[in-house]
């Protein structure tokens, strides 16, 4: 057994909620102070106040020392595109001009100048690439990942991104789920087919990704300018059929009826929301789906930010997550998440801290084994450096402030 001792407060500990919180539960992050952790077999064992726990135990245990730090949970990211060939910083230079997303991607950037990247790549060196990601974000905090394809754009480069995602879930300690998202952009030899290219994705990909079982999930960009209502009813009556559930990036540029499309098939998440009106929002309230937001995105292409707010005094849960990209969000620190959260969402460091670890881990269904410091579940968890409050972190929002990183009970070398 490991116990870590002398640490300050355990923020997110939870006797057994499991599921996404709601509304004003968002603000509540369960705390214990002058706290010891108690770990067996990778999971947690019981969390309290050191003079509760008997001296036995204690005495037959592994010490780590937090220093007076503070302890919470690890973050989950569940929305990344991690997989990917190379960055494109040149594009930096066409946004700093004043060029839009759309216009880039009309001009064959964006996600067709990943997709030609990523084409042109082998499986080993795309492996290599992506996994050097998946260390860094481990660093920085990240315990469970969704990772999508979505920048191969044919079946076999599809296959091949996903089989990277295998390869990685294998290597790493993350808990990692994989999303096939075909239906990210129409390749250029469908431009003027986009039906066709729906086609090729219900009648190929997704039969050949299925007979490999690469894909936990479905991902559609229903969006202004991509895919339509109509394809993306199609591609997810398709994937059902394969037991895969629909993840949904959802009204990032227009009220595009993503929400509604992904609500009605059982989305896991709709994620991007930019574009959420009351009907999204009272849409979102009769389902089960996790509105899933992604702060960075819109900072850094300088979009409207979603309406977290009145999402949350709606009732609604709310997710965080990454982006992760080389396009519109290149950085996969969830503690930058959290401060843009508050900073431009003005979400409260509570709700922030909650939507980036137990929402978020609902928004890939891995609440009941993280996201939380409850008894039960895998140790995946963070130290920090002593400090005076939570809302330190958000705060100072270039400070590194992750100390120690334990995934599944082990620390991080």
């Amino acid at each position: 057994m490991i116990l870590i001792e002398n640490i300050k407060s355990a923020f997110g500990v939870r006797a057994g909620a499991t599921q996404p919180l709601k509304g004003a539960e968002m603000a509540d992050l369960p705390q214990v102070d002058d706290a010891v952790i108690l770990i067996r077999d990778g999971r947690f064992e019981w969390i309290g106040k050191r003079e509760e726990l008997s001296a036995d135990i204690y005495a037959s245990c592994e010490k780590i020392d937090a220093r007076g730090g503070m302890v919470l949970p690890a973050f989950c990211d569940p929305h990344t595109h991690i997989v990917f060939a190379d960055w494109r910083e040149s594009e930096f230079r066409d946004k700093i001009m004043g060029l839009s997303y759309e216009e880039i991607a009309r001009r064959g950037g964006g996600i067709l100048n990943s997709a030609r990247r990523l084409q042109a790549s082998t499986e080993d060196e795309l492996f290599e690439q992506s996994y050097a990601r998946v260390e860094q974000i481990m660093r920085m905090g990240t315990a469970a990942v969704e990772i999508k394809s979505g920048y191969g754009l044919t079946v076999a480069d599809e296959i091949k991104m996903l089989r990277v995602i295998a390869r990685i879930r294998e290597k790493t300690p993350l808990h990692v789920k994989a999303t096939f998202l075909g239906a990210h952009a129409l390749p250029a030899e469908y431009k003027s087919d986009p039906d066709g290219y729906v086609d090729l994705i219900v009648q190929e990909m997704l039969p050949n990704i299925a007979a490999e079982k690469l894909a936990d999930y479905v991902d559609v960009f229903c969006d202004r300018g991509f895919f339509t209502v109509a394809q993306t009813d199609r591609i997810l009556d398709a994937a059902a059929k394969y037991g895969l559930k629909p993840k949904i990036h959802a009204n990032e540029l227009d009220y595009s009826g993503g929400v509604q499309v992904g609500v009605q098939h059982g989305a896991i998440s709709v994620d991007h929301l930019e574009c959420t009106g009351d009907e999204e929002i009272e849409t979102l309230l009769h389902s089960n789906t996790i509105p899933t937001l992604l702060p960075s995105t819109a900072f850094f292409l300088g979009l409207p930010h979603p309406p977290a707010r009145k999402m949350i005094q709606s009732g609604l849960p709310i997710a965080l997550a990454s982006d992760y990209n080389p396009g519109s969000s290149p950085s996969g620190s969830m503690p930058f998440i959290v401060s843009l959260a508050c900073i431009h969402l003005k979400m409260l460091p509570e709700e922030a801290f909650n939507a980036a670890t137990l929402n978020a881990a609902a928004a890939m269904e891995w609440h009941t084994e993280g996201g939380s410091l409850t008894p039960g579940k895998r140790a995946d968890f963070i130290i920090t450096p002593p400090m005076n409050s939570i809302s330190f972190i958000p705060y100072t929002f270039t400070t590194q402030h992750i100390q120690t990183v334990f995934i599944n009970g082990k620390q991080l070398s």
